[in-house]
């Protein structure tokens, strides 16, 4: 055997499996009890703070070419990752809208790791569990059992999922085969102007341009305006354009405002566009037994895209598109190359998942999401969701009775906007609240974020945490105020 392995020049065979099962097994229970300590401590430690130089560095170093333990291994993920994390699992972080994550979702995570599934398709447990997941997001969002739909990144790219289709379906066209330079007519897709940036992504990327997507006024609620929607509409067909799509915010990502969710599924009806909902702010919330009604009419949509890892806390990523016509879902995506055909028995007897959108390798995103669900219930989220409304109505509370706070909007869910006004206006005033802002990261007390609403800056919180508690909303508002007395009475312009 020595003599046929050196004919061929054969080398002695090697794997990533460890060589002591048993070193791996001890390293891990290590791993797990500082994972549970790390979340069950998270209280205890600041939001967020800045990395020092050396660990910076770290990520500078060169490609590794010799082996290391992987107890070493892990201990420079400890110091590093895990020690200087963003901090969206933090109660305090209100930063951005992202979800909190749970440890249930993390096992989960994990496990479909070690199972290793690709979710291309194939007849295999993986993928059945995916389209339970995806069955059970139409439950919550009320949409038919027949509908298609499919697990993605997050909210772009079920939005740009929901896009696509509607392009094809309204093309007039087979755009698959003849390209966006063969429609006729120039489509026109509709939005408000608190729409999220990812609508523009998407009509760039479908090669219709940023001009394709026409950004309709909002009302002072910042919902969008039905009657220069409608104006609009008319006025483009006027002038040659086709009209394909209507796209309804179920919270912007501004201030959380929901649009008419209900009068635009009609109008979309009586003009024949498309109505597409991005949801990746609050879709969800008709899940939300106190708050479920904000969202009426999202049944009523053509497609949807909402985002588990928000206000289902699943571990990123988790998006989620929604299609009521799940032969016009499947028409936009699929492709049958001969080393993907279907068989009648066996491994590739099962759905193709990769027929539903852009991706033919894809990960196990369902297990995460499944289990926390069965674990917890869908109630509880419900319950939580309410939970998070509430407290942006308490926070909204605590401002108005704060003579140096200013609340700019009246929160519509959970995304609340305020900033310290001491008397200041214009570039003073966004310079000082920008600084109460970076204090508040830099201290690790809160992360906010700031955006301009009604043409004015402001600061932003939006809470998408089941770990805050009200508690942390009066901290906010107590650190807020000192460090605004603190940097004005250090301004040379206060004396």
């Amino acid at each position: 055997m020595d003599a046929v392995q050196e004919a061929f020049g054969m080398m002695a065979e090697e794997t990533l499996d460890p060589s002591d099962w048993a070193d791996v097994q001890v390293l891990s229970h290590r791993v797990i009890d500082d994972a549970v300590a790390y979340l069950s401590e998270v209280r205890d430690r600041p939001v967020w703070r800045e990395m020092p130089a050396d660990v910076r560095e770290f990520f500078a170093t060169p490609l590794p070419r010799s082996p290391a333990s992987l107890a070493a291994v892990y201990g420079e993920v400890s110091r590093t990752v895990m020690s200087y994390p963003m901090g969206n699992i933090h109660p305090r972080f209100w930063a951005w809208y992202m979800g909190s994550s749970n440890f249930t979702g993390a096992l989960g995570d994990f496990l479909a790791a070690v199972q290793g599934s690709n979710l291309g398709g194939g007849n295999h447990a993986a993928g059945l569990m995916d389209g339970q997941v995806v069955n059970w997001c139409k439950q919550m969002l009320g949409l038919p059992a027949s509908a298609g739909g499919t697990l993605v990144s997050g909210g772009s790219m079920a939005n740009i999922i929901g896009l696509t289709v509607a392009r094809n379906t309204k093309a007039g066209i087979d755009v698959r085969e003849h390209g966006v330079a063969a429609i006729e007519k120039p489509l026109r897709f509709y939005g408000s102007d608190q729409t999220h940036s990812c609508h523009r992504k998407a009509m760039e990327a479908l090669g219709l341009g940023n001009r394709a997507l026409r950004r309709i006024p909002t009302d002072a609620s910042l919902r969008i305006d039905i009657a220069a929607l409608r104006a609009a509409i008319a006025e483009d067909r006027a002038a040659g354009f086709k009209p394909a799509c209507v796209i309804g915010n179920a919270g912007t990502v501004n201030t959380g405002a929901i649009d008419d969710l209900r009068t635009l599924a009609k109008l979309a009806h009586e003009e024949d566009l498309w109505f597409h909902v991005d949801g990746c702010i609050g879709a969800l919330i008709a899940i939300a037994p106190r708050n479920a009604y904000r969202v009426a009419g999202i049944e009523w949509a053509d497609s949807v895209a909402l985002d588990p890892h928000k206000w289902l806390h699943a571990p990123f990523e988790a998006g989620c598109a929604l299609v009521r016509d799940a032969v016009a879902h499947r028409k936009t995506f699929a492709v049958t190359p001969e080393y993907l055909e279907s068989t009648p028995r066996g491994l590739a007897s099962g759905e193709w998942l990769h027929d539903y959108g852009l991706q033919t390798t894809r990960g196990f995103r369902a297990l995460k999401v499944w289990m926390a669900l069965k674990e917890h219930g869908v109630d509880k989220f419900g319950r939580l969701i309410d939970q998070n409304i509430a407290q942006a109505g308490y926070l909204a509370g605590l401002i108005e009775a704060e003579p140096l706070l200013q609340l700019v909007v009246p929160p519509t869910i959970n995304i609340v906007c305020f900033r310290y006004q001491p008397g200041l206006a214009g570039e003073a005033l966004k310079a000082l609240n920008t600084e109460i802002m970076l204090r508040l990261q830099e201290q690790g007390i809160a992360a906010l974020s700031d955006t301009t609403v009604h043409g004015e800056h402001c600061l932003r919180v939006a809470i998408n945490n089941h770990r805050t508690r009200r508690e942390d909303l009066d901290l906010l508002m107590r650190e807020t105020v000192r460090l605004g007395r603190e940097i004005t009475a250090a301004s040379p312009t206060s004396s």
